[in-house]
């Protein structure tokens, strides 16, 4: 086997650092109070203004954001635009990403100023909004099918202005990337929302700016310069291609959205959504069939759609409410609580917490390569470990105030944590062996 590689970052502290261990118990809440003292108490500000950035980057990796960014593409390959509306749409981009980034931010400061225990990615706690965001993501991949461009149609009526308008179509396209890539938190990125979190307004703004400037630079910088257009092909028949190859990662993330509906709300209500979902799209569908028998499948389509929707009401608001995911952590976890961290850490046996969330893609992986892998899990065994899971799928106040101590603000989060010592935590983005030294330490 290979030896493991890890990273050494040597950090200027200020203030007195503690002589005396915590008593078993002091850790207990995930209290961690250098973090609430400003920036200087743990980094500087150019690194976390240096950190927003690079997690800004990473978050271009994220797999909601690359179409997204592919579909942006084919407008600025394409031959009619003028080098001077490829740098339109480049400011465009990166004022709609730097916009909504803004008023992310000031919404989420505004509400924790007033009490609420709210984090980074709140938004898709809400299963509206994911609800929302998957017919959106729904209707994107139908129109780049074709099948929302007919003749007299509103489909084609707004496929025209975005046509005629590509600097408000680059603007929401800036917004969307967002929405969907902001909940994760990318590496090098926790620490500083983090900490951009607990700071003065005009202070945490310059962060989540170098954030924002992160995620639009790559589109931007390659519309401003022309080499960058340059290593495109040359438009042709392969921009039809592509524009139809990249309805499936939309579809793809249709159904990653309804999986987190699911696990949200209950799977009724999600296999409901699905069906109205299907029902749209072959309303959408019939609509562009000519005759009377396309408006007649149209209208079988939207009575059936109704039957649905009427289905969906007549459940009752219980159904819409998940159960409670206490005892429902995986094979080998323990749903997380303050109370049981505090009792495991008193009982003498050490921790690990995975704070974590359905509609987190980087937790998906890290679960996947990192924390089901046999090797670690033994680790974890043979060093009696106790394992813990903090579900932030839904709105929890407990979870939050969690991370909040912590200097987090956003999921994943990983926590080792011994009797007696100060919690330890791990790189948003977990590799086996990076475990396995964190726990041979």
């Amino acid at each position: 086997s290979q030896p493991a590689r890890a990273w050494r970052v040597n950090l200027k502290l200020t203030g007195d650092w503690p002589t005396d261990p915590p008593p078993p118990n002091a850790s207990a809440n995930l209290s961690l109070p250098t973090h609430t003292q400003g920036a200087s108490a743990d980094v500087g500000w150019l690194s976390l203004l240096l950190g927003a950035f690079v997690g800004g980057l990473l978050l271009n990796l994220m797999p909601c954001v690359l179409p997204v960014l592919a579909i942006k593409l084919l407008s600025v390959a394409q031959s009619s635009t003028s080098p001077a509306m490829r740098r339109g749409i480049g400011l465009a981009y990166a004022s709609g990403v730097l916009g909504s980034m803004l008023l992310l931010a000031a919404l989420v400061m505004g509400l924790r100023a007033a009490g609420a225990q709210l984090g980074w990615g709140f938004q898709l706690q809400s299963p509206w909004l994911v609800a929302g965001l998957s017919l959106l993501f729904l209707l994107i991949a139908l129109n780049l099918w074709g099948m929302l461009e007919w003749p007299g149609s509103w489909g084609t009526q707004w496929a025209a202005r975005m046509a005629h308008h590509p600097l408000a179509d680059a603007f929401w396209s800036g917004v969307l990337a967002v929405v969907v890539a902001a909940p994760c938190t990318a590496p090098f990125m926790g620490a500083s929302v983090g900490v951009a979190l607990t700071l003065a307004p005009w202070q945490g703004i310059w962060v989540f700016v170098s954030l924002g400037v992160g995620l639009a630079l790559p589109f931007s910088l390659g519309s401003w310069i022309p080499a960058a257009t340059r290593w495109l092909p040359r438009p042709g028949a392969w921009m039809q291609t592509l524009r139809h190859s990249l309805a499936f990662p939309m579809l793809l993330t249709v159904v990653w959205l309804l999986w987190v509906l699911g696990q949200q709300t209950r799977s009724e209500l999600a296999f409901l959504w699905l069906a109205c979902l299907t029902l749209i799209a072959g309303a959408l569908w019939a609509r562009g069939q000519a005759g009377r028998l396309g408006l007649g499948v149209t209208l079988a389509f939207v009575l059936t759609l109704m039957g649905v929707v009427w289905l969906g009401l007549s459940l009752g608001p219980s159904t819409a409410i998940a159960p409670s995911r206490e005892g429902q952590a995986p094979i080998g976890w323990q749903a997380w609580s303050a109370a049981k961290v505090s009792q495991t850490l008193q009982a003498g046996q050490p921790v690990f917490i995975d704070f974590t969330a359905a509609w987190c893609v980087t937790c998906q992986v890290n679960k996947q390569t990192t924390l089901r892998d046999p090797a670690v899990m033994k680790a974890f065994a043979e060093r009696k470990v106790v394992l813990f899971e903090a579900d932030w799928t839904r709105q929890d106040p407990a979870i939050s105030q969690a991370l909040n101590a912590l200097g987090r603000s956003g999921v994943p989060v990983y926590v080792l944590q011994f009797p007696g010592r100060p919690p330890q935590v791990l790189p948003e983005l977990l590799t086996p062996g990076l475990v396995q030294a964190a726990l041979s330490q």
